[in-house]
């Protein structure tokens, strides 16, 4: 077989087959790119080629998709010089609908009165795919279904093949699936929509009215059947005894469902004790109609029924029960709203009720209804009884004071808490008394006591010194505890023990006749001594530092809290706490002052070590360090102060940078984030310090104004906070990153 043989001529039975030597066997893709579109276009694959449509090319250049630059760039070569490109009818025509108006006729056979309905639908025509989707309108109490005819699909059209958008006018009659549909209007846009196309629409038409439609406009027209009523009409009838007009019906229509409400109370004497019972009354301006209802306070005992009174009309007289038989009452008989004013007393069903409140509906229909105002809220709250507390018990001996108090003060005992604060503050701090044995025997009239009251834990002990030739054996006279003192019933305090005073403990009575000179400045000044010597504090630290830290270094560290190299006021005051002088703000500036040589209110290294530490070897060996200056300056107080604020605006600077830098400077991703929100923002190159809180909040990430103010001072400063060039910004965020460590 020297020749291509002829496939054709083999018939198609099995075994005359010939095996096809392929070599490719990718699978076949439908899909192509159109404008950076992927659309499929390859016929003999899918039923029908999609639809294109030609659209006007933009002046800015075509938008490039997601589809790459390589791809996006080729198709913008190759519509370059056109006034129109193609794109797909989906893409370009997406939500463009023609809207037509129409009607269709549907026979009546059941009625001869008749012959034939109008049943207006709308009828769209969907652009994109040249579907068709046709709805009637729904009519209340029609009876019949309504809503959509015909669902959204391609319609026949009228010379074969499927309906176009060009096949519709209006005036038309349309046929479609046997029922014909005349056109006689469309919206605007259906009608620019044509003009754009070159096609002009007709002129609007109204739609066919049937015999039904007559009928029920003519009604509308008229009114409601029947003889017209006149008000000579409405003189008969109520003449004759009939009518049926309801006198109330107006006010029922204007105040239904509207309520006045006012606030009483009631004071009940029928129980034993007297007890003031709160109340809302309630009026009713659509029927006149009162209802009161009781407002129990919270564990007052009582039974939960709240309607004390149910809404009726009420009497103004005793209330009487009347038969179906007896006369009715008049309007003036029964309680109006104009009985009811706030600051007086109203007797309803023979009890007196003060109104003391209303609400702010209530007032207002006072106001523009009545005519005249409401008084203001009356204050009726009984004063709280005064009930007297009970006796404490005396103090059992048993345990200690607070333990004993446990059942006093709470049913559930719990154990009692220590003051730590105060063990603290007054830890070592002793007052000592001298006394005497009151009303003593002669045997006794020498003998002198020390009584110790411990400040840290309120404890007391007495001791009795040693004398000689007394015949009495000294020492321990009373235990340290807490005791009571029965001349005032309550435990020791430091103001029972002063001079003259009188204590008895243990059925013992002893008179203070004297104390020492510690006890003496403490009492004189209500608190902590502070009429000591500030050169022998300022020697004592000293000492006490060299003894405990051998370097220098060490002992500014501990000071230094913060680790900002220098010492402030509050950190110094602390210094002098730890080792237990209890100074005061003055007396604490005085020292710093002292210490600080630049007077620029803080204490730096330098001056720290030359305070401190000894000269090295001079001539002048026996030279003394200077004095310590017992003097107040004022000066000196404000410049620490606005230096700690300083340590302090400082600290909040750095913290922001460094919040903010980790934001954007380990995470790559911030900068494309924060270029798209800015982008959103302003058209400008610059944003403000809000626009760049509100940025950051955006991806995620929330700091106060006031910290973003902070950082953009200190990567750009004097730069204006309301116009930042963004990009200078971030890049110095980043440059500076490095230059504020995270732990100091």
């Amino acid at each position: 077989m020297s020749g291509a043989v002829d496939l054709s001529a083999v018939p198609n039975l099995p075994g005359y087959g010939f095996k096809r030597k392929q070599k490719n066997y990718h699978k076949p893709q439908t899909f192509n790119m159109v404008n950076g579109v992927r659309v499929e276009q390859q016929e003999g694959v899918t039923f029908e080629r999609p639809k294109f449509v030609q659209v006007e090319k933009s002046g800015a250049g075509r938008r490039i998709g997601a589809q790459g630059e390589s791809t996006a760039q080729e198709h913008f070569k190759d519509l370059q010089g056109k006034a129109h490109t193609r794109m797909p009818a989906w893409d370009a025509l997406d939500r463009h609908v023609l809207r037509f108006y129409g009607y269709f006729k549907e026979s009546v056979v059941e009625t001869n009165l008749e012959n034939y309905r109008v049943r207006q639908a709308v009828i769209l025509f969907y652009l994109e795919d040249d579907t068709c989707h046709i709805i009637e309108k729904k009519q209340d109490n029609s009876g019949i279904p309504q809503g959509q005819m015909i669902r959204r699909h391609r319609f026949p059209g009228p010379n074969g093949g499927y309906l176009n958008w060009s096949d519709l006018q209006v005036g038309m009659e349309l046929a479609i699936y046997g029922r014909t549909f005349f056109i006689f209007d469309c919206d605007p846009w259906t009608r620019e929509y044509f003009s754009s196309q070159g096609l002009e629409q007709g002129f609007a038409q109204g739609p066919e009215q049937d015999t039904f439609g007559a009928s029920r406009s003519q009604m509308q027209e008229v009114g409601p059947p029947g003889v017209p009523r006149t008000h000579e009409k409405n003189y008969r009838e109520v003449q004759l005894g009939g009518g049926h007009i309801n006198e109330n019906m107006q006010q029922f229509m204007e105040w239904d469902r509207k309520v006045c409400r006012f606030f009483a109370v009631m004071d009940d004497l029928m129980t034993p004790q007297f007890e003031r019972r709160p109340f809302m009354i309630l009026y009713f301006l659509a029927d006149d109609t009162v209802e009161i209802r009781e407002q129990y306070p919270l564990n007052c005992g009582r039974d939960s029924f709240p309607i004390f009174y149910r809404r009726n009309k009420m009497s103004r007289n005793t209330t009487e029960v009347c038969g179906p038989l007896d006369q009715a009452k008049n309007k003036d008989d029964y309680i109006h709203i104009t009985d009811f004013t706030v600051g007086q007393s109203q007797n309803l069903m023979n009890r007196d009720f003060f109104i003391y409140d209303a609400d702010s509906f209530t007032r207002e229909y006072f106001r523009e209804e009545l005519g005249f105002e409401l008084g203001e809220r009356v204050d009726v709250r009984l004063p709280e009884r005064a009930v007297n507390r009970p006796r404490t018990p005396p103090y059992t001996g048993y345990g200690s004071w607070d333990d004993s108090m446990g059942s006093v003060y709470s049913l559930l005992p719990k154990a009692p808490k220590k003051d730590f604060g105060k063990l603290f503050g007054n830890d070592g701090k002793m007052l000592r008394f001298t006394a005497q044995l009151a009303d003593a025997k002669v045997e006794d009239g020498d003998r002198l006591f020390v009584v110790n009251f411990d400040l840290a834990d309120d404890t007391l002990s007495i001791h009795e010194p040693p004398q000689r030739n007394i015949g009495i054996v000294t020492g321990k006279f009373l235990e340290k505890g807490v005791h009571v003192n029965q001349m005032t019933g309550g435990i020791f305090k430091p103001e029972d023990l002063t001079i003259g005073a009188t204590i008895k403990v243990y059925n013992r009575v002893f008179e203070i006749i004297g104390r020492d000179e510690y006890t003496r400045k403490h009492m004189e000044e209500s608190g902590v001594p502070r009429n000591f010597d500030l050169g022998a504090v300022l020697e004592k630290l000293r000492e006490g530092m060299r003894q405990q830290f051998p370097l220098v270094r060490d002992i500014f560290r501990k000071f230094d809290e913060d680790h900002d190299g220098v010492i402030t006021k509050e950190e110094f005051k602390k210094a002098l706490e730890k080792w237990a002088f209890q100074v005061s703000d003055e007396e604490a500036l005085m020292v710093m002052k002292h210490f600080d040589a630049r007077k620029d209110g803080q204490v730096s290294y330098n001056e720290f070590c030359d305070v401190l530490l000894d000269e090295d070897y001079t001539t002048d060996m026996m030279k003394k360090k200077p004095e310590l200056k017992q003097e107040y300056d004022a000066t000196y107080a404000q410049k620490a102060t606005m230096r700690l604020d300083e340590r302090a605006e400082t600290n909040k600077v750095r913290n922001a940078v460094r919040s903010i830098g980790d934001v954007i400077y380990k995470h790559t991703q911030t900068f494309h984030k924060l270029f798209k929100e800015f982008s959103h923002m302003t058209h400008e190159d610059t944003v403000s310090c809000a626009q760049i809180q509100q940025a950051l909040l955006q991806i995620g990430h929330d700091f106060d104004l006031q910290d973003v103010h902070r950082a953009v001072l200190f990567a750009l400063p004097g730069v204006d906070p309301e116009r930042v060039e963004y990009v200078g910004f971030l890049k110095a965020m980043v440059t500076c990153y490095h230059d504020l460590c995270a732990i100091r």
